[in-house]
């Protein structure tokens, strides 16, 4: 009986050939494996599209409520956002299907897990040291790491074999999506100097051509976890979904970003995340409400290295976890409700409030009711600036520092 191989299955043109590919380079039987986080479209048609195509079993989980409630929402409540752009949809959604596919290998008595990366690719990072992590008696086979064709070598054998891809010569886009966004890359999009031109986008809307009024939207967060949307209670995909419409109709979301990869190269990227730049910014707004000046730095540090360790394929890893119980721990006051404006492809905090809010008007007001005592400043600033007046009486203020004295 041949080894089995279970096979991260998304039914586009790269695992689409390595079906076929697999079967004859390695002579196993492939287990199409395809969970469902927000961009997969139709699983029954997936499914028999990897059986007409060499599967000798195609299995399919719909996954969106695992991955936003312990992997997308997670990243949230540390605003984890790599390079300061990329809300990380697609390194998030890399070890869930990692972790899916240790679990159907042992399942299944599989042999090895393969997915459908490049080696050029981040992807690659993130489901190996992941399936490594969690299974390290499993083979990890890249198709596209070992077989050497060109993207239009890729499509020539599809067609010369008679498998179904979703993608034509002239239109050479990479394209990747769950809930949280969704990512383009190669064509006329490898030059960084050219505009992405508009049929690579698919979510938003050009701002050109969105609405002349704009919406208001309120976000109710609960310890830091997105609870309601206009007042009403939503389970984490109903909210995300409804956002992605309501944002993306005005043109939020778009990104364009030449992007570090953790291989040592550049690459341009172009990101729709409607949802996701909405919930990111409304979140970073609540912190301010309900967090003091210290978390706040820290925090900054904090989710700087929670985006690197995602990005970096490094889910499954000590340092993760105790960051993790940080955060869930820093989340504790996160509460309360922020109202954004949606408009001309911009999202912009109107309005916040919360009943642990550290806001306090009679201290911030300079009209009636103002209640903070002024003439504490000349005291607190004459010890603040202690050091600074001390350094310059020492060795000098900003152009005329003091040479040392010669010893005699």
């Amino acid at each position: 009986m041949a080894d089995k191989v279970v096979l991260a299955y998304s039914g586009g043109l790269d695992t689409s050939v390595a079906i076929k590919w697999l079967a004859d380079k390695y002579h196993m039987g492939v287990i199409a494996f395809t969970a469902d986080i927000g961009g997969v479209g139709d699983l029954p048609a997936i499914q028999q599209k990897a059986l007409k195509i060499g599967a000798v079993k195609a299995l399919t989980v719909d996954a969106k409520k695992i991955f936003v409630d312990s992997f997308v929402f997670l990243a949230l409540r540390a605003n984890a956002i790599y390079e300061g752009q990329y809300p990380l949809a697609t390194a998030l959604g890399r070890p869930l299907i990692a972790k899916m596919l240790v679990d159907t290998a042992r399942k299944e008595g599989a042999v090895a897990v393969s997915h459908g990366s490049t080696g050029k690719g981040n992807d690659q990072v993130r489901f190996d040291v992941s399936v490594a992590a969690l299974a390290p008696e499993l083979k990890i086979i890249a198709p596209a790491r070992e077989w050497g064709m060109t993207r239009e070598e890729t499509i020539a054998y599809a067609e010369k074999h008679g498998i179904p891809i979703p993608i034509k010569a002239a239109s050479p886009y990479s394209i990747d999506e769950n809930l949280w966004g969704r990512s383009i890359e190669c064509g006329v999009l490898e030059d960084p100097w050219v505009e992405p031109p508009e049929e690579v986008f698919a979510w938003t809307k050009s701002p050109a051509v969105s609405p002349d009024k704009p919406d208001y939207v309120e976000i109710g967060f609960e310890e830091g976890m997105p609870a309601s949307l206009n007042g009403k209670r939503l389970d984490g995909v109903a909210l995300i979904q409804r956002l992605n419409e309501l944002a993306g109709k005005h043109g939020v979301g778009r990104i364009d970003h030449v992007e570090s990869r953790l291989v040592g190269i550049k690459s341009r990227e172009i990101y729709e995340s409607p949802a996701a730049t909405v919930l990111l910014k409304a979140h970073q707004a609540m912190e301010a409400m309900t967090l003091s000046h210290q978390q706040l730095r820290f925090n900054e540090k904090v989710s700087s290295e929670y985006a690197d360790i995602i990005y970096n394929g490094l889910w499954f890893t000590a340092l993760r976890r105790d960051l993790a119980a940080y955060v869930d721990r820093a989340q504790k006051h996160v509460t309360g409700t922020i109202r954004v404006k949606l408009f001309r492809g911009n999202c912009i905090v109107v309005g916040r409030k919360s009943p642990v809010s550290l806001y306090d008007f009679s201290l911030a007001t300079y009209d009636k009711g103002d209640v903070f005592d002024q003439s504490a400043s000349v005291g607190f600033i004459r010890i603040f600036g202690l050091p600074a007046k001390v350094q310059a009486k020492v060795q000098g203020g900003e152009g005329e520092e003091k040479k040392p004295k010669k010893k005699s």
